[in-house]
């Protein structure tokens, strides 16, 4: 496995920038998505969002995020069923879920579909950051075994 630090250290040696992490954002909530968007760009990620689960299903580039961070709750197809089928599409990318409805059972459900970590809206700023970086750059358990 290549080292990621190792190779854009090389590239900055050569004068080639590294490559921004891109994070997904699905939400169905256009002004959460587009607060989200900032927030994310602002720290240096790239950012490319999706108004459902379904949009995100249906892009050709599904595989291609270094994170999710998705709504809990939308119309179409909730944030838990959308990691599910994100899974069975053997889709490893680390997943964020944020929701705005605390249930004491949801991190256990995230959990087990799959999410990396579950964050509470509205105060999600420095949480939200820091949980990004710390998904890309901690690979997950099935990535070492």
């Amino acid at each position: 496995m290549t080292d990621i630090r190792n190779s854009a250290t090389r590239e900055s040696e050569v004068g080639i920038p590294p490559r921004k992490s891109m994070v997904y954002v699905v939400d169905d909530d256009y002004d959460v998505r587009t607060s989200l968007r900032f927030l994310l760009e602002t720290e240096g990620f790239d950012v490319r969002t999706f108004r459902s689960g379904i949009a995100l299903l249906g892009s050709s580039t599904r595989n291609r995020a270094d994170c999710l961070v998705v709504d809990y709750k939308m119309a179409e197809l909730d944030g838990l069923e959308l990691t599910i089928r994100l899974r069975r599409l053997h889709v490893p990318t680390p997943i964020i879920l944020i929701t705005g409805y605390p249930d004491e059972n949801i991190s256990a459900k995230a959990s087990s579909a799959g999410v990396r970590q579950v964050l509470l809206k509205p105060n999600l700023e420095g949480s939200l950051v820091d949980c990004v970086r710390n998904a890309i750059n901690t690979p997950n358990a099935a990535d070492q075994a």
